[in-house]
């Protein structure tokens, strides 16, 4: 492998996680997709530049500064104010519904990172158990003997590392 290329199984990596991440956008409802991409939409320059346009369009109209435009919406502009509240309500309920969702993948990412830790600990367990196997039956178990490598060799408590973790961490987090 050439300097600054990506490995052969990194590249197989990336790949799984954007098959996952497709079929996850692919399986969503009409209107979890419509949520989204009015919770997206709401988020670009786009969107502000086309609400200053708007509004400055409703106070010229309705300010008489153009003598041929009846206004509709005297100042203080009542009209607009309401319109502005309601889809406030709705912008907002779009983004929780997002954040919602991305909460849940996240979750759910974090749940298979968790299983897949756990499965790589008990196949590294299991090695350096082989491995010490294999040291004795060779005879050089010197290789293996210090506290550490026979620590490793030990199923690890993961309830008990996470209890640990827990109490030891601030309540803050």
């Amino acid at each position: 492998m050439a300097e600054g290329e990506t490995p052969h199984t990194a590249i197989e990596n990336i790949e799984t996680v954007v098959r996952i991440e497709e079929a996850a956008m692919r399986e969503r409802p009409f209107a979890d997709r419509l949520s989204d991409a009015i919770a997206t939409f709401v988020g670009t320059v786009s969107f502000v530049a086309l609400h200053l346009v708007w509004f400055a369009v409703w106070a010229v109209w309705n300010t008489g500064l153009i003598p041929s435009l009846q206004a509709f919406d005297p100042y203080p502009f009542a009209l607009l104010c309401m319109i502005v509240s309601l889809e406030g309500v709705l912008l907002s309920t779009f983004v929780l519904i997002k954040q919602n969702r991305m909460s849940l993948r996240s979750d759910r990412r974090s749940h298979l990172d968790l299983q897949v830790n756990l499965l790589t600990e008990q196949e590294v367990t299991k090695i350096i158990q082989l491995l010490h196997r294999i040291s004795g039956h060779l005879g050089i178990e010197a290789v293996v003997s210090d506290a550490e490598s026979q620590e490793f060799a030990e199923v690890t408590a993961v309830e008990n590392l996470a209890r640990n973790v827990h109490e030891k961490l601030p309540d803050a987090l």
